[in-house]
Formats: C-alpha cells, structure tokens, sequence
C-alpha cells in the first residue's frame, strides 16, 4: 500500500525531481527513457531485479540503433518493461515509423513492440515541459491513492496521453487508469499493463519481516 505519510512537500519534491530529470534532455531530438534500478525502487518493482537491468539495455540499444538510423529527423521515447517496448514520440512520415518499429523489435530479448508513435511535426520544448508536468502529477496522484501500490506503475507521457506499464492485476490497472483520467491536462490513458492474477500478486508480493 502507498505510505500514509504522503503530504504536499513530498508531491513537491516528486514534481521537482521528475522536471529536473527530464528537462535536462528535453532538447534532444530522441529521449530514451528508463527505470531507476537500485535500492528501494529495485526492490519494490515487480520484475525480478535481472529483468529490471535487462529492460534497462533494451532501452539503451533500442534508442542508439534509433539514433544512428534515423537521426534527429525523429523524435522517439523508448521504454522497456519486462521486455515490452513502447515507443512514443513522433515522426515526419510513415516510414519512418515503421522502421522505428522494425528497429525495435530486433534488439535481443524484446518480446513486444508497442508503437505509439504519432506522424507530423515533431513535438516542440513547450510541450514536452508540459508532458513531464503531467507525468509529475500522475505519478504524485498514483502516490496519494492509498488503494495502489505506486511503485508497480510505470508511467510514460507524450503529447498529454499517459502510458500505464506494469505487472498488474485487473483491479490495480482499473484503478490506476481511473486516478490518470483525473489529472488535469490529460488527454487520453491508454493501458500497456501485463495483467496478472490476485495469487500471482500475493506470490510475488514480499511478505514483511516478522515482529519480535
């Protein structure tokens, strides 16, 4: 369950970080995108910590064959989790975005290639500031709903839809797209969960550590 201590100053913090982060690179004609793997968030996600890794290098080899193939005529965000690929972002052409596509599914160890890259003009700085806004306000939302586990939500944002990833049971996704729908500024949520059942949540879940 999310911490009963959440307060403002945390979601704060949260926004901050998440700003911080992503507009270091907001110039950059393709973003690749990634989970922090280490400590307590390696500890608390649900794939195992050598898929977490794995996911990791997907991201990276994904997005450096992206950028020696297609250059800065695209801009693409790559996400790994549990070998799934989202892309998003956008395209000049529809070439273009199927050869991202094909590009993707070539790398080792990706199972899944889910593209949701858009074809137009390419996104410009302002709206990809307002993208990581959003993304701070889904993640802050996902945090405050005690119902959830907010660490088992992978959250992308492009173009102000928000991407939902994760290993997560059918009430936990209805829930998770249910508190997205209610942050201000989104467009749509679209769900890019793995589903898994209440027994294999409560298998995987750690159990807490005995009481003296």
């Amino acid at each position: 369950m999310t911490p009963s201590n959440s307060s403002p100053t945390r979601r704060l913090a949260l926004l901050a970080t998440l700003a911080a982060a992503l507009l270091g690179s907001a110039c950059a004609p393709l973003v690749v995108g990634g989970a922090m793997v280490g400590g307590a968030l390696m500890a608390t996600d649900r794939r195992t910590s050598g898929t977490q890794v794995e996911d990791e290098g997907i991201e990276f080899k994904v997005g450096a064959r992206l950028r020696e193939q297609l250059g800065d005529r695209v801009h693409i965000s790559v996400n790994s989790y549990n070998r799934m690929v989202l892309l998003t972002g956008e395209t000049r052409n529809d070439e273009d975005r199927a050869r991202a596509e094909q590009i993707a599914a070539q790398v080792e160890n990706v199972n899944r290639v889910l593209n949701e890259v858009g074809v137009g003009m390419l996104s410009s700085i302002s709206s990809r500031s307002n993208d990581v806004f959003i993304a701070g306000k889904v993640k802050a939302s996902l945090l405050d709903a005690r119902d959830l586990m907010s660490n088992a939500f992978y959250t992308v944002v492009e173009r102000g839809n928000v991407y939902l990833m994760g290993r997560v049971t059918e009430r936990e996704a209805h829930r998770a797209s249910e508190v997205a729908r209610g942050v201000s500024g989104v467009q749509k949520v679209v769900r890019a969960f793995e589903i898994i059942s209440e027994e294999e949540l409560a298998r995987i879940t750690p159990k807490p550590a005995p009481t003296k």
